[in-house]
């Protein structure tokens, strides 16, 4: 089950357990049980911490309870958290055995705080790259909080119950039996949505706080970058973005940064946030913002208010908000979201599996999806609007070189169909002939690229006709003291590299500003307050 290296790499991680745990395990005679049984007589054998109760009886079999020594409740794993559960895995017999989470003791008390019955049931697969951080949240949460209760369950070895429940898209939660949340979710945007008052609260801590000398507003590539590069000029930095690492956190694979060979989004994410903590930058995360105030109309100091009603100041700003999935705003495609209609071909693939499914879209992401899926599902249909594929060649001959793949081009997608609780089939429009055509089939893969965030900012700042902020070769926005960088930004070439150089780019730039523009007597006033 575990090769050598994993096993010596679990026993180290074993051995930090600081009280002892019991692994509960209600197994059967499949495949996957005996499996399970085979996986959690390994992990005993690694620690004399970790003791097995085969006695139990859950009626999900084969799943298995980590609890503490004494203890019967637990976080209950349903299948084999193995691929990238493996680490969720990790976690919760470390979390059990009381060594202590990587986060805020804060996060830790507004857990303990939630008062009332939470049954979570978290439906993920071992190849959705999102769905760790909603296992980890969720059973986090139930090992800091008796009254919540964490199912963690693998899609493919509870097939029936997928079926049942419809579940197209991973991760998939479920409170108390109704549908709470899907997609890609912290802890703290957990906690947030149980605790209806934390936003109130959040509101009144941030517009307690100083005026920033540079106020970064977006978290990913471009905001960490500009963060790390203001901190190090010894001025003070605060960064409000609505998820640190931003669009990183939705991808895969990574191998076209510079200096690294290898890396995925989540963990790319998980070290600019590190980075950015390590130069004592303010990080203010799950913050939206709402509207831009220009200096001028406020006493010198640019204020940025978010969603919570919160207003933020500062002497300079960098907007970094980044961009988000262009929905090909058809009917149906809302109406069918997670029932069908899916975004993420690595994480959702596998729910497909045996079926027949469309990608639109035939640019790299589109074409790299559609590829992908074929290994998976039973046949892939590609639309195509304009009259060619517009991926990279090499990408287009492998596509063309499959045999379960149908290409069509000079298509217009006019509608997904579902029978009401479901996708069966797509429609498009032949732009050549006129005529329209009908695919039946059970999954919609959406990939025609990315809308920049920069609703807030209509009326406030110039914009391109693509709604991107436009800037100069500094960075310079329309409006005095504000700078932009990365993919919200008229900067050709939405990659990582780019983002993560423009962001520095405008921090230089935003500094230069300072040094040459006097002190706002509303923050001298502030600071001496």
């Amino acid at each position: 089950m575990l090769d050598d290296t994993l096993k010596a790499q679990l026993q180290q991680y074993l051995g930090l357990l600081r009280q002892p745990i019991r692994l509960i395990a209600s197994l059967d005679e499949s495949e996957t049980g005996v499996d399970m049984r085979n996986l959690l007589e390994t992990i005993v054998s690694l620690s004399d911490q970790v003791t097995l109760d085969t006695s139990g009886n859950d009626a999900r079999k084969p799943s298995f309870v980590v609890a503490r020594e004494g203890h019967t409740q637990g976080v209950r794993f349903a299948g084999l958290p193995l691929g990238h559960e493996f680490t969720s895995l990790v976690l919760a017999l470390l979390w059990t055995g009381g060594h202590p989470p990587k986060v805020e003791p804060s996060v830790i008390d507004s857990i303990q705080a939630l008062d009332g019955d939470f049954n979570f049931e978290v439906y993920m697969s071992l190849s959705c790259h999102n769905c760790p951080d909603v296992v980890q949240a969720l059973s986090l949460m139930a090992i800091h909080n008796p009254k919540i209760k964490t199912v963690v369950i693998e899609g493919g070895a509870f097939q029936q119950e997928v079926e049942q429940r419809q579940i197209m898209a991973v991760p998939m939660v479920f409170l108390n039996g109704e549908v709470f949340a899907s997609g890609r979710m912290s802890v703290e945007e957990i906690v947030a949505k149980l605790d209806t008052g934390a936003a109130a609260r959040d509101a009144v801590k941030l517009n307690a706080k100083e005026a920033f000398d540079m106020l970064v507003v977006g978290g990913g590539p471009a905001g960490a970058a500009a963060a790390v590069y203001a901190a190090r000029k010894g001025i003070r930095v605060g960064v409000a973005a609505e998820r640190m690492g931003g669009q990183l956190n939705d991808t895969m694979s990574i191998e076209n940064y510079i200096s690294v060979l290898e890396t995925n989004g989540p963990k790319m994410a998980a070290d600019l946030e590190a980075q950015v903590r390590h130069y004592g930058v303010d990080v203010m995360n799950l913050q939206r913002a709402a509207k831009i105030i220009p200096a001028a109309e406020v006493g010198g100091l640019v204020q940025v208010q978010l969603a919570n009603g919160a207003i933020l100041k500062s002497r300079s700003v960098v907007l970094s908000t980044g961009a988000r999935w262009r929905h090909v705003n058809v009917p149906g495609e809302q109406e069918y979201k997670n029932k069908g209609v899916a975004y993420c071909p690595h994480c959702d693939g596998p729910l497909f599996k045996g079926k027949h499914v469309a990608v639109i879209g035939g640019g790299n992401s589109g074409v790299e999806a559609a590829i992908d899926l074929a290994g998976v599902v039973a046949h892939v249909t590609l639309i195509e609007f304009l009259d060619q594929l517009k991926a990279d060649a090499v990408l287009v001959d492998k596509l063309k070189s499959l045999p379960n793949v149908t290409i069509h081009v000079n298509a217009q997608t006019t509608e997904i169909t579902g029978d009401g609780s479901k996708v069966n089939g797509l429609r498009y429009k032949d732009r050549v002939t006129g005529q329209e055509q009908l695919v039946a089939l059970e999954g919609v893969f959406v990939q025609i690229g990315l809308v920049p965030n920069t609703e807030f900012l209509k009326g406030s700042l110039e914009l391109s006709k693509f709604g991107e902020i436009v800037i100069d070769a500094k960075c310079h926005t329309s409006m005095p003291g504000v700078f932009a960088a990365g993919d919200v930004t008229t900067v050709p070439y939405k990659q990582i590299v780019i983002a993560a150089g423009e962001g520095s780019k405008a921090a230089l730039s935003a500094f230069d500003y300072l040094i040459r523009t006097p002190v706002p007597q509303a923050q001298l006033e502030e600071a001496l307050a």
